[in-house]
């Protein structure tokens, strides 16, 4: 994993375009946004961040694909993913800066833009509209995974399988079977059996 010296101008268009869907973004904004951000780059297997380790970024991934899992005597437990255009983060850790009880960690080779939480803060305070940035991206986040977390609980197997598929139509071709199976929380033989009816029936 490393640190690169400048990112490109495509990057800084897409990080900006992300940000200008929660907020306006003035020309001074985006030289502070240039400033605060560095570019970043993962190669499969290589952690964004480790269980014990304190989340210290916040990235915005511009290519690649990373998954989100727990540890639970031995068995990896996928719970989400972030692929292209989206932020990454465990702000679970990163909001009061403690200790990760959770892994993110790259699948394919995956570059991003990042910035600390000290640069965030500050990034808050300098931008036009900070402060609501920030407040509409964490009420996002905490909506979403509300929503994955209920439907864990409420679903089936089979269903989950459907709302995978829904929530990350590109990813299926994308990820190891195994780790879809731990996404949905089964073992990749019930997972291929899942398929497998499915092709039977004309899916």
């Amino acid at each position: 994993m490393a640190v690169t010296s400048g990112y490109m101008t495509a990057d800084k268009t897409v990080l900006m375009n992300a940000i200008r869907h929660f907020v306006p973004v003035t020309d001074s904004d985006e030289a502070v946004i240039d400033q605060l951000f560095e570019p970043y780059r993962l190669e499969p297997n290589d952690f964004f961040l480790k269980a014990g380790e304190v989340c210290r970024y916040v990235g915005f991934v511009t290519t690649g694909l990373l998954r989100y899992y727990l540890l639970d005597d031995g068995d990896e437990h996928t719970y989400d993913f972030s692929s292209e255009q989206t932020f990454t983060c465990n702000y679970e850790s990163f909001l009061p800066q403690t200790p990760s009880t959770r892994y993110i960690q790259a699948v394919e080779p995956t570059t991003l833009l990042r910035i600390s939480y000290d640069n965030l803060q500050e990034l808050y305070k300098r931008l036009q509209h900070g402060q609501q940035f920030g407040r509409l991206v964490s009420e996002q986040l905490f909506v979403v995974m509300l929503q994955k977390l209920t439907a864990f609980y409420r679903e089936t197997a089979d269903e989950r399988y459907d709302s995978f598929i829904r929530l990350f139509p590109d990813l299926i071709d994308r990820l190891p079977q195994y780790i879809v199976a731990s996404y949905i929380g089964v073992k990749p033989q019930s997972l291929s059996r899942i398929r497998a009816q499915r092709a039977g029936k004309h899916y």
